[in-house]
């Protein structure tokens, strides 16, 4: 049997639609859900191994993308909306009741993520999200319980589902927040 990474993967990585424009995200609490409206396509979507990303109930990880801070919107439920941690670099808001996490955004405007809201696609009903492209964080399982023997067989699932395992993110984005941090520090001229 192959390793389980997350439900919306397992079965293969559906391709996404370059035409979608966005949807809704909904928390998983029976009544009274909160909503996130999402008026763009996601980018960078990945499955992710760290410990501070919210996972579905038996996911070995989480599936994370990124859209522009100004296409989201709480439609529903605001109220129900706590920060998981209020000093991490991602803000993460959560449904108090059910505790999923619903969007994570940054606050400090020297980050090279500013701007961006990270979202969790499988909370949509909505098909035509950017498809999954890489796994980032992958030993990080290792810090939420998975026993170092199962890496090589866990690394060996995401390339045959073409999510290519990495221990940060994927070279693009470490190239983006390289270029950000040489621009602040006058490293990089434009």
């Amino acid at each position: 049997m192959a390793v389980s990474i997350h439900p919306a993967v397992d079965k293969g990585v559906k391709p996404g639609n370059a035409n979608f424009k966005g949807g809704k995200l909904s928390c998983q609490c029976g009544s009274g859900a909160v909503e996130i409206t999402i008026n763009s396509q996601s980018a960078h979507n990945h499955v992710c191994g760290c410990t501070k990303c919210w996972k579905p109930a038996g996911a070995l990880f989480s599936q994370v993308a990124v859209v522009p801070r100004d296409s989201l919107s709480v439609t529903a439920g605001k109220d129900k909306l706590k920060i998981v941690d209020a000093s991490a670099a991602i803000q993460r808001h959560a449904c108090s009741g059910c505790g999923v996490h619903m969007y994570g955004r940054i606050e400090n405007k020297n980050h090279p993520f500013y701007g961006f809201d990270f979202i969790h696609t499988e909370l949509s009903k909505d098909q035509g999200w950017s498809a999954p492209e890489f796994a980032a964080f992958v030993s990080s399982v290792i810090e939420s319980g998975t026993k170092p023997s199962q890496m090589g067989e866990i690394r060996g699932r995401l390339k045959e589902l073409k999510l290519e395992p990495y221990d940060a993110l994927s070279p693009a984005l470490m190239d983006a927040i390289a270029t950000h941090t040489a621009k602040a520090k006058g490293t990089l001229k434009t």
